[in-house]
């Protein structure tokens, strides 16, 4: 007998609990949903989907004026204004722990949503404690 494939479940790009954090603007609820779900992250190049070492390139924001720079997280892909690159990615804890390490002196803010429906904004060192807890 031959063996029925399964379809695919279509994956999401959105994280409810970081979403409903952002809607009530709680940092405790915030913290909670980073370590435990993805994040939405605005990509200037996509990955190559046959090198999974390769997440691809992340969008920044440079602010023309003060030259700081800011990394917009999202929690649904939903949320990322049309304006951003095209592509995102969905990444975990661990690489978003991983990511404000490695950059945390290079970014001065987080912005959440920031077209909304919640903005919500933190710092780099905020979000490190809060991922460390």
């Amino acid at each position: 007998m031959a063996g029925k494939k399964r379809a695919k479940v279509p994956l999401e790009f959105r994280n409810t609990p970081l979403a409903d954090a952002l809607q009530t603007q709680d940092m405790a609820a915030l913290a909670f949903a980073l370590r435990h779900g993805p994040t939405v992250v605005p990509l200037l190049r996509p990955g190559q989907r046959d090198d999974p070492r390769d997440a691809g390139e992340v969008w920044t924001y440079r602010d023309p004026n003060t030259g700081d720079i800011a990394l917009l997280l999202f929690s649904d892909a939903a949320h990322k204004p049309a304006s951003l690159p095209p592509a995102v990615a969905l990444q975990s804890p661990e690489w978003l722990r991983t990511f404000l390490g490695a950059h945390e002196g290079e970014i001065t803010t987080v912005f959440f949503d920031i077209a909304g429906p919640h903005p919500m904004q933190a710092t780099p060192a905020d979000l490190i404690a809060a991922l460390d807890a």
